[in-house]
């Protein structure tokens, strides 16, 4: 099981476009849920990211939404960045 960690920002950005939108929200705690279980699940299209985010990645909420993440150690995740593909990158 992945342990989440919130970064400020996220949560900040979790508060701001999510949590008061039922869908994204569901579709946010079912992705999640997803991501504990395998965060390779092609579902989720999980990939590396490059550039100034090079030691991140990112995985889809919808088709235009991103949660953007590092993994820690010991099964860790820590959660930066959530909003639109345009936002977030």
């Amino acid at each position: 099981m992945i342990e989440f960690i919130w970064d400020s920002q996220f949560k900040r950005n979790y508060k701001k476009k999510i949590a008061s939108n039922p869908k994204l929200n569901a579709k946010f705690q079912e992705n999640t849920q997803l991501f504990s279980a395998n965060p390779f699940d092609p579902k989720l299209k999980t990939h590396k990211l490059s550039g100034i985010l090079k030691d991140c990645w990112a995985f889809s909420l919808t088709q235009d939404y991103r949660v953007i993440f590092k993994f820690l150690e010991n099964n860790r995740v820590l959660l930066i960045d959530i909003g639109s593909h345009e936002e977030v990158y």
